[in-house]
């Protein structure tokens, strides 16, 4: 396993953050894990997991410590029957390569969260969503090694403990590599997309579709993130940078009648209502704005990107900066979606 020393993680981060790791490791077996969690170094030094760096903020120039690039693949049919398919699938593999494979196998679950970046082993810590369905809904299980023990633990989707862009894995078990996800998705004809939300039901109508398959909601969701969020590849940004606020029923009555233009919609099986960040943030006037370095995207205001020479602590300035607005205008406390490395 190769160890690299003094490593520039800007390659390794979408909003193109400089920033240097004292060790760099890539992970391909739990062998590794194994391995790695050996070392005296390794536990008398910071670590953290590195998925593709989609969604994390590095807000020093420096980590003196040890990053660990998940990079375990492989996806196996577990088992199968009329109905449904199990996959498990290698905390490496990227999240669109697993939709693209399930939905040219013909198998539904995964086609709403089609085109989010990032790796499978990081979609359970952040328990990722996107138009009306949530991998929570999906997950059998997770393996997860632990980097103290170097033990492997099979967590249950209850133990996963998943809440909204929320997980076990951001608190008592956030000291893992997750080496694999295991989902259950279910076989074409027996298959019911979720078109709830009317833009996919909009792009739908518009080409005529009016029994969608897996593949066209896919490909709806496809051009919609597309039509509304920059490519990481072509302009820096790590997707949405904060969570859209959740609240009580109660709240969200007084915010109606303070607000009556704000949009509120309810979270399935909570009892809460969820309050679209990005509403907040442009009714601020803070969508399209920039200082040449960073900037508020044109066309979506839930979107931080960076057009070069700004450091991770720039990023969290504006950040405070958009929060402490919103907060002042609607008392509401945006919280990161991304997550801050220090």
């Amino acid at each position: 396993m190769p160890l690299h020393e003094h490593f520039d993680l800007r390659p390794y981060n979408s909003l193109k953050i400089s920033c240097v790791a004292r060790y760099f490791i890539p992970i391909q077996t739990i062998a590794d894990v194994r391995a790695l969690v050996q070392s005296p170094t390794f536990h008398a030094s910071p670590h953290l997991v590195l998925g593709s760096g989609t969604n994390t903020l590095f807000a020093t120039g420096t980590y003196n410590g040890f990053v660990l690039k998940n990079e375990i693949t492989g996806i196996e049919t577990v088992s199968h029957t009329d109905r449904h398919t199990i996959l498990r699938i290698g905390g490496g593999v990227l999240w669109d390569e697993l939709v693209e494979y399930c939905v040219d196998a013909d198998l539904g679950g995964v086609e709403n969260l089609a085109a989010i970046p990032g790796t499978t082993g990081a979609a359970p810590v952040q328990n990722i969503g996107a138009y009306g369905v949530e991998i929570a809904s999906l997950l059998e299980n997770v393996e997860a090694v632990d980097l103290v023990t170097g033990d492997t633990h099979v967590l249950s989707n209850r133990d996963c403990e998943f809440g909204y862009r929320d997980s076990v894995f951001k608190h008592a078990r956030k000291d893992v590599l997750i080496a694999s996800v295991t989902l259950k998705l279910t076989k074409a004809p027996y298959h019911r997309p979720n078109t709830t939300y009317g833009s996919i039901r909009n792009v739908l109508a518009a080409v005529g579709v009016a029994e969608p398959t897996i593949q066209c909601v896919a490909e709806a969701v496809r051009q919609i993130r597309a039509r509304k969020l920059p490519d990481p590849k072509i302009l820096a940004n790590a997707g949405s940078f904060f969570k859209n606020p959740v609240v009580d029923t109660a709240t969200s009555r007084c915010l109606t009648k303070l607000h009556p233009q704000m949009p509120l919609f309810p979270q399935s099986g909570r009892g809460s209502m969820t309050v679209p960040a990005a509403f907040l943030i442009q009714t601020c006037g803070w969508k399209g704005w920039t200082d040449g370095r960073l900037g508020v995207y044109y066309n979506h205001a839930l979107i931080l990107v960076h057009h070069g020479g700004a450091s991770g602590k720039d990023v969290l300035e504006l950040a405070q900066k958009i929060s402490d607005s919103v907060w002042k205008r609607f008392a509401i406390r945006l919280q990161p979606e991304v997550n801050v490395v220090h």
